[in-house]
């Protein structure tokens, strides 16, 4: 990690020490170490702008620090951040603080005590089925392009997978889905779990990997990755992202829905629901540790229980008991 623009040499230092720290010694995922970078730069900065070290800073600092970012920005690039993202922002000052307290850099931890703000309950937002379709139906099923994009979005609608779990596959993942109807996803943690692909999936990826992919990979250097850019590498998130932006243009959705790859996950959750599922089982699929992060989604379904209550229950309504004598 070169040092930031604005960040202290030492501040620098120990941050590169703790972030191998996580990778190597930990085992955490990159994208995790990744989010973790983000936030402890962010840190690094207010730090330094405040004429402060992590030797020097105290409690009052960082509960200044957290107030700071939930204010509206004085800088267009620089938004307030939501109760979760300033939870998330602790977390990460005081993982880095318990390690430079473990590693004698200085002999206190400045964040002991400090609680984050309370996040209010924010329901994910889902697509209707028929939205879907629409999205899945929006890439040119002509070019090589629009081939590989409608094989992105089945599988990840058809899998619920994150989209950093999708775009790691290589082709060899694929013999699983042709003769298991099933694909291994390495999630969070590198814990593996199987999940099932739909036949529409499996159509988009067939046609995908025949017809496609060997054009994407001529002007590529014998990458494994299943999903390709143009170039013959392998996608990026940013690449997925911009895929299901544009589709979601396409189709008109751009204007109703902020749609992102994560979008798609939450609507996987919510279909499996709606059409019965146990909610261990999404758990499972989602590859979530715990069954209360699953749960969120089945707050999504209460409006189509309470319909069906109220239009099926003998007790539920009076106009119902008028209806039924």
């Amino acid at each position: 990690m070169s040092t930031p623009e604005g960040l202290d040499r030492e501040y620098a230092r120990h941050l590169r020490t703790y972030l191998d720290h996580l990778l190597i010694e930990r085992g955490r995922a990159r994208n995790t170490v990744s989010s973790y970078e983000r936030d402890l730069i962010r840190y690094g900065e207010f730090l330094a702008g405040a004429g402060l070290t992590v030797t020097s800073v105290q409690r009052q600092d960082v509960e200044r620090l957290l107030t700071q970012v939930r204010e509206p920005a004085t800088k267009p690039k620089a938004p307030p951040l939501s109760p979760a993202s300033v939870a998330r922002l602790l977390a990460s000052i005081r993982g880095f603080h318990r390690f430079l307290e473990d590693e004698r850099v200085r002999n206190d931890d400045p964040t002991v005590g400090l609680k984050p703000p309370k996040a209010g309950q924010r329901l994910p937002k889902t697509l209707t089925i028929e939205h879907v379709q629409q999205l899945l139906e929006a890439p040119d099923p002509e070019t090589p392009a629009g081939m590989r994009d409608r094989a992105l979005l089945e599988l990840l609608y058809s899998t619920g997978a994150r989209v950093s779990e999708v775009i790691d596959l290589d082709v060899d993942a694929m013999q699983d889905v042709r003769e298991q109807s099933v694909v291994r996803l390495l999630g969070k943690g590198n814990k593996q779990r199987i999940v099932p692909v739909g036949t529409y999936a499996q159509s988009a990826i067939d046609a995908y990997l025949v017809r496609a992919r060997p054009v994407l990979m001529e002007r590529g250097s014998g990458t494994p990755a299943l999903f390709v850019n143009s170039r013959g590498r392998r996608l990026t998130r940013q690449s997925a992202y911009g895929i299901i932006k544009v589709s979601a243009e396409r189709c008109g959705l751009a204007n109703v829905f902020d749609i992102s790859p994560h979008t798609l996950r939450h609507s996987f959750a919510t279909h499996l629901l709606n059409g019965g599922a146990d909610v261990r089982v999404v758990q499972e699929l989602l590859g979530h540790a715990s069954v209360t992060t699953t749960q969120i989604y089945t707050h999504i379904t209460q409006d189509a229980l309470r319909e069906v209550f109220m239009t099926s229950h003998p007790r539920a309504t009076n106009s119902h008991l008028l209806r039924t004598k």
